[in-house]
C-alpha cells in the first residue's frame, strides 16, 4: 500500500514499507485516532472536556531523558519518530522525560535540542505550534491520578526496605510475595501518600506501588513502583516536589495528555506495554483521560559494532579522562559524530537503510561509514596532504627554469566531476625546487612491484611534472633525510606533450614554499572488538590503543581558507573535516572522518 502522504515527503529517497508504516496506514484508513478538539493545555483540568471530533492525525513523540548527550541509537529513534510523522502529515513532539532530578542538567537539554535540529527535524506543527513538552509540566496531573488509583484500591504505599521489596518480588522461577502493607485501606494509603508528598518521610522510606498481581509471569506487573521519594531540587519545578513519578508511570500519562497516537519504543519496553495499557484503561474508566488511547509499539534498537551506547559507560569514559568529552570524535554521541565530520544526511540515510524491524541484530559500523562516503563523494573538495613528510629536492631546477627561486603555477580540480553542468572548481598551488612527499613514497631498495620513487625510477608529481629519482641523503643513523630527483622538462600536467614520458605512478606532494603546517588527527574505531560490552566483557580492556594518532602534516595552500566543519577528501587518505572546536586559520586542525574504503577487516 502506498503512503497517503507520499506527495508531501520532503525527500525523494524511497522508503520501503515496514510494520510500523503498515500499522499507521491501516489506522489512517480506519480513522482509528480521530481526536477531539480540546480546551486548555495538556494537564489542565479543562483539557479533556468534550469537543468536536478532528480528522485522524498521526502524533508521535521522542522522549529523551536529559541526563546525557544523545548517541547514534537515539539518532535512529529520532529518524523513526520524526520521519513517520513527516511522511504521514502528522507531528512529532519533543518531550523531555525530566523525572529524575539528580541526574539532569540544562547542558543536556540544550544538547538534545541542538542534536534534533542538526539531524534536520523540527517539532513544530502545521500551524506553527511549539510541540516541546516536559514531563515535569504534568506533575500535578500525575499526582491527582496517583490519588485516584489509591482511592480506587489500585495503588498502595509500601514501606518495606528496598532489599525486602527486591527479595519479595520473586523471579522468573517463583512468584512474588505480597507486601505486608498491601492490604491497607484506601484511606490509610491516601494519608500515607500525602505524608510522602508533604516531605514527612525520608528518601527510600516508602514507594507508591500499583496493585496488580504479585504472581504475574510478567515481572513488570508485580506491583510496580510508580512514585518514589527524592528530596532533590528539580531544574524546572525547584523544590515544589519531593516525590517523583517513575518513567513507566509517567510515560503513558504523558502520551495520553499529548494525544500521542503511536508511542514507538525500543524492544526493551515490550514487557512494559501491559502496564502501559493497564494504567490508561483505569484512568479512562475514571474520566481522567479520554479516548482514543495511545498505543505502544516496539522496534529493535540499533546495535552498532565497535561502539558502546550505554550512557553510564559513555559517562565513565568522559569522567575518567579516557576521552576528552561527550564530543570526542571517537564517541558514538551525535555531538561526537558531528565533530568527527559525519553529516546529517549520512546519518539519516544510514537509519533509513538499516530499516525498522523487531529482529535483534548487529549493524556493521562499516555501513555507517559507507553512507558518509556516499554523501561526501560529490561534495567534498579534494586536497593533497603529506602526513609523514620527507623532503624531495629537484636538483636541476635552476638549470631547467633559470633560477632556484622559480615557482611553477599548478592546478587540479577541487571536485572531479561537475554537478548539474556547473563549472569544475579548481585549486591552485605552486611547484618549486623543494617539495614534501610521503615517506612511504620512497624506497632505496624497493620491494617487488613497487612503482613509486627509487633510484632510477620515474613518477609524476600529481598536477606537476614527471621526475626521475637519482638517490637520497641520510643522517648518521642511516635514516633517509632527503630524496634527490631531476625534473623532466615539457612534462607538466595539462600542457602539450605532458604524456610523452610514460610513468606507472603519480604521487601526491605539497610545495615547501606555499604548503601549510597542520595538526591532523587520525581517528579510528574506539574498540577492537565488534561487540565490546556484550556477554560480560570488560569494554575498557578492549579499547583500541590506536584510536587516535596525531601528526604534524603539510597541506596544500587551498586549505588556508578552510572553516570549522568544512569537509575535504585528502587524496589517498580519506575524508577529513576541519575540527569544529580547535581549528583556526593560524592553527589548522583536521580530523579524519573515514578512509576512502573500509580497511578495518584488513
Amino acid at each position: 500500500m502506498s503512503s497517503p502522504a507520499d506527495k508531501d515527503r520532503s525527500s525523494d529517497i524511497p522508503r520501503p514499507s515496514n510494520f510500523l508504516r503498515q500499522i499507521i496506514e491501516s489506522d489512517l484508513d480506519k480513522g482509528t485516532h480521530a481526536t477531539r478538539t480540546w480546551g486548555g493545555a495538556p494537564g489542565d483540568a479543562q483539557h479533556h472536556s468534550q469537543g468536536a471530533l478532528d480528522e485522524a492525525r498521526i502524533r508521535t513523540r521522542f522522549p529523551p531523558e536529559p541526563n546525557g548527550y544523545l548517541h547514534v541509537g537515539h539518532a535512529k529513534s529520532i529518524c523513526v519518530n520524526f520521519g513517520l510523522a513527516r511522511d504521514y502529515g502528522g507531528v512529532c513532539h519533543l518531550r523531555f522525560d525530566d523525572t529524575n532530578p539528580e541526574k539532569e542538567d540544562q547542558e543536556y537539554v540544550d544538547g538534545i535540542i541542538d542534536a534534533v535540529h542538526w539531524l534536520g527535524f523540527d517539532w513544530k506543527g502545521a500551524q506553527g505550534e511549539e510541540n516541546l513538552y516536559w514531563a515535569s509540566n504534568y506533575f500535578d496531573f500525575m499526582y491527582r491520578a496517583a490519588e485516584y488509583l489509591v482511592q480506587r484500591g489500585l495503588a498502595y504505599v509500601d514501606e518495606q526496605s528496598p532489599e525486602e521489596m527486591r527479595a519479595n518480588r520473586g523471579d522468573f522461577t517463583r512468584p512474588g510475595v505480597n507486601s505486608p502493607f498491601r492490604d491497607r485501606s484506601p484511606d490509610e494509603n491516601l494519608a500515607r501518600l500525602r505524608d510522602m508528598k508533604a516531605g514527612k518521610l525520608p528518601d527510600g522510606a516508602a514507594v507508591l506501588r500499583a496493585k496488580i498481581d504479585m504472581a504475574s509471569p510478567n515481572i513488570n506487573l508485580r506491583d510496580p513502583a510508580i512514585y518514589r521519594i527524592k528530596h532533590a531540587e528539580h531544574h524546572n519545578t525547584g523544590n515544589d516536589w519531593c516525590i517523583y513519578p517513575m518513567y513507566t508511570y509517567a510515560h503513558p500519562i504523558e502520551d495520553a495528555l499529548e494525544h500521542i497516537t503511536h508511542s514507538i519504543c525500543t524492544l526493551e519496553f515490550e514487557d512494559q506495554r501491559p502496564f502501559y495499557d493497564w494504567l490508561l484503561d483505569h484512568l479512562r474508566e475514571g474520566g481522567l483521560i479520554a479516548p482514543p488511547q495511545p498505543r505502544q509499539y516496539e522496534f529493535a534498537r540499533l546495535n552498532l559494532t565497535y561502539v558502546v551506547t550505554s550512557k553510564r559507560k559513555l559517562k565513565h569514559l568522559v569522567d575518567s579522562g579516557l576521552l576528552t568529552g561527550w564530543d570526542d570524535p571517537r564517541m558514538p554521541t551525535i555531538v561526537g559524530l558531528r565533530r568527527r565530520g559525519f553529516t546529517p544526511a549520512s546519518i539519516r540515510n544510514f537509519c533509513e537503510r538499516i530499516g525498522v524491524t523487531k529482529d535483534y541484530s548487529w549493524i556493521d559500523y562499516a555501513l555507517l561509514e559507507a553512507c558518509l562516503r556516499e554523501d561526501l563523494e560529490a561534495s567534498a573538495h579534494r586536497a593533497m596532504v603529506v602526513l609523514e613528510p620527507l623532503k624531495l629536492e629537484l636538483t636541476n631546477w635552476a638549470e631547467v627554469f633559470g633560477s632556484d627561486a622559480h615557482l611553477e603555477d599548478c592546478t587540479l580540480p577541487a571536485l572531479p566531476h561537475a554537478q548539474d553542468g556547473a563549472p569544475v572548481p579548481e585549486r591552485r598551488f605552486t611547484l618549486g625546487r623543494e617539495v614534501w612527499i610521503e615517506r612511504e613514497d620512497f624506497a632505496e631498495e624497493p620491494p617487488k612491484g613497487y612503482k613509486r620513487l627509487f633510484p632510477g625510477n620515474r613518477v609524476r608529481l600529481k598536477g606537476g611534472y614527471v621526475i626521475e629519482c637519482t638517490g637520497c641523503e641520510k643522517d648518521a643513523q642511516g635514516q633517509v633525510t632527503k630524496v634527490l630527483a631531476t625534473v623532466l622538462p615539457g612534462t607538466k600536467s595539462g600542457t602539450p606533450g605532458a604524456d610523452s614520458v610514460k610513468v606507472k605512478a603519480a604521487i601526491t606532494w605539497v610545495g615547501v614554499q606555499d604548503g601549510l603546517q597542520a595538526e591532523v588527527r587520525l581517528y579510528d574505531r574506539l574498540f577492537t572488538d565488534p561487540q565490546p560490552d556484550s556477554g560480560g566483557k570488560d569494554y575498557l580492556a578492549l579499547m583500541n590503543p590506536d584510536s587516535l594518532k596525531v601528526t604534524t602534516a603539510w597541506v596544500e595552500p587551498s586549505l588556508a581558507a578552510a572553516q570549522p566543519d568544512d569537509k575535504f577528501q585528502f587524496e589517498r587518505f580519506g575524508y577529513f573535516v576541519a575540527d569544529r572546536k580547535d581549528h583556526a586559520s593560524d592553527r589548522p586542525v583536521f580530523n579524519r572522518i573515514t578512509g576512502l574504503k573500509d580497511s578495518w577487516g584488513k
